[in-house]
């Protein structure tokens, strides 16, 4: 089924841009060296032509090919806040990505889809939970990845408030993963929530702050006033 789908990407390829793109995130896979707008442009119109039960199907098989743009194509596909009928097939799908990541790029264009399904069911929560203490270091960042849409409500519900408090847990049982992107992953849901709960993130940060690898600390304190 993804044969005619994935000719079109090659067909849009750049041998040149593809090597830097090797270069630059330094994981061996198969690149084409398509810019994100030409991926855009490609799934929107994936999106219109095939129903739900295609377009989880379509995903999932452009995913299993392992080529960087192919799997950005397939978290697009499943990037959309309302997806008719919202079953469990396309979160699951996603829900199964994780332990394939190995590079921020395809990690984020995954998760961003998954925000999506989260937002529209967030009961989804609990299976998030359970990637927390998974050993892949990936899957553990996008456990925080997933939920940054709960740092954004201006003016969260009591439910939202409990499950930015639950994901702030997770976040306090990373502190001790010094890893990069764990830290940063850290610094990165702080410093988003920061921008509408100021309070929530200045105790996380005098909780844990000292736990923390500084540059993670300078990530969430970014956007409020030093004391």
């Amino acid at each position: 089924m993804h044969k005619p789908y994935l000719a079109q990407l090659r067909a849009l390829g750049d041998p040149a841009r593809a090597e830097g793109m090797r270069g630059y995130h330094k994981v061996d896979r198969e690149y084409l060296g398509l810019s994100n707008p030409q991926i855009n442009d490609l799934t929107k119109g994936w999106r219109q032509e095939l129903d739900t039960p295609a377009r989880v199907a379509l995903a999932d098989a452009l995913w299993q090919t392992d080529i960087y743009e192919a799997r950005l194509a397939a978290a697009k596909l499943l990037t959309q806040a309302r997806i008719r009928p919202d079953d469990t097939a396309a979160w699951e799908l996603i829900a199964s990505w994780p332990p394939d990541f190995d590079s921020w790029a395809i990690a984020d264009h995954a998760c961003m889809a998954g925000q999506k399904r989260l937002v529209a069911d967030p009961a989804r929560l609990d299976a998030v939970e359970k990637w927390v203490t998974s050993e892949h270091m990936w899957t553990r960042r996008a456990a925080l990845v997933i939920t940054l849409p709960w740092t954004r409500q201006k003016h969260p519900k009591p439910a939202e408030l409990a499950a930015r408090d639950r994901i702030l847990g997770w976040a306090a049982q990373l502190v001790p993963d010094h890893q990069w992107f764990i830290q940063k992953a850290i610094g990165w849901w702080l410093r988003e929530l920061s921008k509408r709960d100021p309070d929530r993130t200045i105790a996380f940060i005098d909780r844990h702050g000292a736990q923390m690898k500084p540059f993670a600390v300078k990530e969430a304190m970014r956007h409020l006033r030093k004391a």
